[in-house]
């Protein structure tokens, strides 16, 4: 599976939606697919199942949070969800590093280096949105080593490509 493949199978009454315009929907809805994948895995092991329900919560939480931002009427309504994806992209990352011993590093890697794209996506914008304020001090991120082109064509799997 890849990005360009996957965009291709998504329904059409999600593509024609004006929400779809926007690039961290659809790389966060396109990691939660990836993050099924990745949840089977790890819910393979007998005690890991709180790993798997915990990762799969978290990147799933980061698409329908935009979503819902989306819909706000106010730029400051919709940071408040846009914080609450970036949070939950966050927590993703964090439950990504703690599942490395069960995926694998190289999985692991591309799903950090996903998870960080999708942050520095939504630190654009939520201070664009609430008025060019941001609650971190520093809002930068580097740029993963690899790139986003990359990152969306080759996804690794544990065991198996797809």
């Amino acid at each position: 599976m890849n990005f360009s493949d996957w965009q291709d199978r998504v329904p059409p009454s999600i593509r024609e939606d004006t929400l779809w315009d926007l690039e961290v929907y659809r790389l966060s809805l396109f990691a939660s697919d990836v993050c099924w994948q990745d949840m089977r895995k790890i819910h393979e092991e007998s005690n890991a199942y709180s790993l798997a329900d915990q990762l799969y919560r978290a990147v799933g939480s980061i698409s329908s949070n935009i979503a819902e931002g989306y819909s706000r009427g106010t730029g400051k309504d919709r940071a408040r969800f846009y914080e609450y994806a970036l949070g939950s992209a966050r927590e993703s990352r964090d439950w990504y590093y703690k599942s490395r011993f069960v995926i694998g590093e190289n999985v692991v890697d591309h799903r950090l280096d996903f998870m960080t794209q999708i942050i520095r996506l939504l630190l654009v914008m939520v201070p664009d949105q609430r008025g060019g304020e941001i609650r971190e001090p520093d809002p930068s991120y580097s740029a993963p080593e690899s790139n986003e082109a990359e990152l969306l064509q080759n996804i690794p799997f544990s065991d198996r490509e797809e």
